[in-house]
């Protein structure tokens, strides 16, 4: 039997997936100072014991002002570093490619967590504060949020530099592949629509114009990136609200080929509000056309993302050629095994051989005393 594409190493770089299913980034509010600490050594140490081929961080913000809350995990400081060491070696020791996201809330930082009550700001007791948010223009991103405070050319290179800076901090906590986020109304994202891009100066205007400040984020990623590892950047194919289309996407695609780009994390929306994707209805795999059109359009690897749910959706768009990585985010959460779990339902992992030892002698073991059961990860 030929071996499923989800389950087929693949070479970016120097570096080697031992498959395709990448968990997500998601955030989970539960930083420090930005720092790495038990809960997230947990959190995404299971993924990694549950098979994944590569494990993202939440996003890590470049510069205090960059995060989204105070819970988020930082790239922003050295003292960072060694917290993010300890996650990268337990990741790599389970098999898994350690990768983490690097972003700049820009409009859309000093908010509340996506459970909080109206009128709280973060868990009870923490202290948390608001803070000035920056952006593009003087545009706030949505009724509720602050209005952010007009980036000067000179701030522009500051934070391209930090975008610089923190690239190279995760390189020294040893993680394998690094992810740039410009989607879901992120501060990249903002520059590249004109919805909330204004500006009349080299920053905005034209596509060419609006691009600019995010291809100087790339390049800046990519000079302090180490050439043997791949650069991921995720993108919002459309912006959601009328100002950015999957046209917009390719031609932006091509220019981060060009720049040393590997792969294009494909995802939609979240320009305004409290939405991180388009709104449109949400069907499994609702995003995959948009990783198809740039992979096709700017002949680069994408990443497809968003209601992918089981083995044989993955398989079908990997063997499609719609997507060559495959992001699981929440369905992940819900099954910590997905990747494994997909292998059974893909029929290349019968005996549990796929499973670290430790776990799957004993899953063999109880199913052969299970000879009745459909499936042989069903509970006992």
């Amino acid at each position: 039997m030929q071996r499923p594409l989800l389950f087929t190493p693949l070479k970016l770089r120097s570096v080697t997936a031992p498959n395709r299913a990448v968990v997500s980034p998601m955030v989970q509010y539960r930083a420090v100072n930005g720092q790495v600490n038990d809960y997230h050594l947990v959190h995404l140490g299971k993924f990694a014991l549950g098979g994944f081929g590569i494990v993202f961080t939440e996003n890590c913000a470049v510069e205090p002002r960059g995060r989204v809350t105070q819970g988020d995990l930082g790239m922003w400081d050295d003292s960072q570093i060694e917290s993010h060491r300890r996650l990268t070696r337990f990741l790599k020791q389970e098999g898994a490619l350690a990768a983490t996201q690097i972003t700049h809330s820009g409009r859309k930082g000093s908010t509340p967590r996506s459970f909080d009550r109206p009128g709280q700001l973060g868990p009870e007791g923490a202290g948390w504060q608001r803070w000035q948010v920056v952006g593009p223009s003087e545009l706030p991103a949505g009724e509720g949020y602050p209005t952010p405070k007009q980036l000067s050319e000179a701030e522009i290179d500051d934070i391209v530099r930090k975008f610089g800076e923190a690239a190279r901090r995760a390189d020294v906590a040893g993680y394998d592949v690094i992810e740039v986020h410009g989607a879901h109304g992120y501060l990249l994202a903002q520059f590249l629509s004109p919805v909330s891009n204004k500006r009349n100066d080299q920053y905005g205007g034209d596509r060419a114009g609006r691009m600019r400040f995010p291809l100087a984020v790339a390049r800046a990623v990519r000079a302090n990136w180490p050439e043997h590892k791949p650069m991921f950047i995720r993108v919002s194919a459309v912006d959601g609200a009328g100002g950015w289309d999957v046209e917009d996407s390719v031609a932006y695609a091509r220019e981060l080929k060009a720049l040393g780009v590997d792969v294009v994390d494909t995802s939609s929306g979240g320009l305004t509000g409290l939405s991180t994707a388009l709104p449109v209805k949400r069907t499994p795999g609702f995003q995959v056309p948009f990783a198809a059109a740039i992979k096709r359009g700017a002949g680069i690897s994408t990443m497809a993302v968003g209601l992918i749910l089981d083995g044989p959706q993955a398989e079908a768009i990997l063997q499609a050629g719609d997507a060559d990585l495959i992001a699981i985010g929440r369905q992940a959460l819900y099954d910590p095994f997905w990747a494994l779990h997909a292998a059974q339902e893909l029929g290349c992992d019968a005996s549990f051989e796929m499973w670290n030892p430790e776990y799957g002698w004993w899953l063999e073991k109880r199913k052969n005393n299970l000879p009745d059961r459909k499936m042989a990860g069903s509970a006992s």
